[in-house]
């Protein structure tokens, strides 16, 4: 849902920004890195220490590089596989530096071992659930399924409750439960978006098992002939 609509908006308040950067000579990859340096430099200088709202507010100034460095390569007509590589490959680490930002302060400071495996559980799974629509695809099955929770809905989740409970420092009582409860609320999610697209995987790879093996049968009752 959120890639549907919320990109489509985004994409078209940023468009100004782009164009700016490229009469500026700017890149789309000098700004997919910047961006990826600057979200994880928020994720694990700010959160180990306890500074979740100032951190999300960096890490939200250069999330929206992944929309930036898009729109301009599209103004420039210059989409390739290696942008499309780049930006895949540092979205990763973008998203691996925020849930391992967490886990670092609940491993410390924050002195909770069993959220510290549900930040690490978000870290990993949401690894595991774009890797699976990548493998699939690459073996040639169109992985007909986004699943309930995607990149764009495991980072609202957790950066809005993060930066939210981060306003305990500044006096808000009780908010501080609002991390703890995304992060279950994200690791249940990207669970059941793996299951989703583990078992359309099997599915789509089944039917297209079959449909190769309709074909070649009638060429092999043709041989022995």
């Amino acid at each position: 849902m959120l890639n549907k609509y919320a990109r489509a908006f985004f994409t078209r308040v940023l468009t100004p920004f782009a164009s700016f950067l490229i009469r500026r000579g700017v890149s789309p990859d000098t700004v997919t890195l910047l961006g990826t340096a600057g979200v994880v430099a928020g994720a694990l200088v700010f959160y180990p220490r306890g500074e979740f709202f100032w951190g999300t507010v960096v890490i939200t100034l250069f999330v929206f590089s992944d929309l930036v460095d898009g729109n301009m390569a599209r103004q420039l007509g210059r989409s390739s596989r290696w942008g499309a590589f780049l930006d895949s490959t540092l979205d990763r680490v973008a998203d691996s530096a925020v849930f391992g930002g967490l886990a670092l302060w609940y491993a410390g400071r924050g002195d909770n071992e069993a959220m510290c495996a549900v930040a690490i559980f978000c870290l990993a799974s949401g690894q595991v659930v774009s890797y699976t629509k990548a493998r699939g695809e690459a073996i040639g099955l169109p992985v007909a399924v986004n699943g309930l929770v995607e990149r764009a809905e495991r980072l609202v989740v957790s950066l809005v409750a993060t930066g939210l409970a981060g306003l305990h420092k500044f006096g808000v009582p009780g908010i501080q439960w609002l991390m703890p409860i995304a992060l279950w609320i994200v690791a249940v999610g990207s669970l059941v978006t793996l299951i989703q697209r583990v078992v359309t995987v099997r599915r789509e790879s089944a039917e297209a098992d079959a449909a190769d093996a309709a074909h070649t049968a009638p060429a092999g009752r043709e041989g022995t002939a």
